[in-house]
């Protein structure tokens, strides 16, 4: 009987201790960095591009903006993209 009483206590004292580890260290990666850069200096922006989709084309402008720093003082950069409509040449 005394062990059913003490389980609980047990329980909680175990998640406690769990979580009183110590801070995760953050991980920056992307699947495709091509998107995303960690550094203080801006990266260079793209080229902007006309893409041929058939009966109309469509430039791209790609550029480079600022999402924050890392928790070491890192600037985080994101690659945004632009898509216009644009007659063919």
């Amino acid at each position: 009987m005394a062990f059913r009483r003490i389980l609980p206590v047990m329980g909680f004292v175990a998640l406690l201790t769990g979580c009183a580890g110590g801070a995760i260290a953050p991980n920056y990666t992307s699947e495709n960095p091509d998107i995303m850069r960690i550094g203080n200096e801006r990266p260079a922006d793209p080229q902007v591009t006309t893409e041929s989709l058939g009966s109309y084309c469509v430039k791209v402008t790609e550029t480079w903006s600022e999402q924050g720093e890392t928790p070491d003082g890192q600037t985080l950069w994101a690659l945004s993209t632009q898509r216009k409509v644009v007659p063919c040449n």
